[in-house]
């Protein structure tokens, strides 16, 4: 039997799963702004990703970083699921929301 396709299958997810609290929290606490944050991330894991010796370490840094990535969008779009009210607005950013 082969392990590695569900372990990495649960490995994206994990990712998926911790970068969907990470997007509206990074949102929440700090705008659209901690787009950068992902960025350094993301590459950060995909030079892991390159230079990982173990496949299964590469692949998952390679998931890791193209989860990261996608959180750079995904910020934008939390900052519109804000102003649409699906999300609570930081009382401390509220200018955040104004178009």
């Amino acid at each position: 039997m082969n392990y590695e396709g569900i372990l990495l299958g649960a490995g994206a997810f994990l990712c998926i799963g911790i970068f969907h609290p990470l997007v509206i929290k990074a949102e929440y606490y700090f705008g659209v702004r901690s787009w950068w944050a992902f960025l350094v991330v993301g590459l950060a894991a995909t030079v892991g990703s390159l230079l990982a010796s173990n496949m299964y370490v590469s692949i998952f840094l390679g998931i890791f970083a193209f989860s990261s990535f996608w959180g750079i969008g995904e910020v934008f779009k939390q900052r519109e699921r804000v102003r649409k009210g699906w999300f609570p607005k930081n009382p401390k950013r509220e200018g955040d929301y104004e178009r």
